[in-house]
């Protein structure tokens, strides 16, 4: 649903990128990374009623903040 209105972690990051001193074409490329992905994952939304699973599968990684991505399969 957040992805559906545009509430989306997506949306977050751009605005980060929005607000940080990043040059140029470093935004460019990442703004553009960002809206392709969100352009699958709204596609896959579509198709199968559910988040992608590398979305749906993320967990926060134990201890000291950092993120890991739990793979499928």
């Amino acid at each position: 649903m957040a992805v559906m209105n545009d509430l989306d972690r997506f949306h977050l990051v751009a605005d980060v990128i929005d607000r940080i001193p990043l040059h140029g074409s470093q935004a460019d490329y990442a703004k553009q990374a960002l809206r392709d992905k969100r352009i699958e994952h709204k596609q896959y939304i579509a198709k199968y009623g559910e988040d992608m699973p590398e979305i749906r599968n993320w967990k926060w990684a134990s201890g000291r903040g950092r993120t890991k991505r739990r793979r499928s399969g």
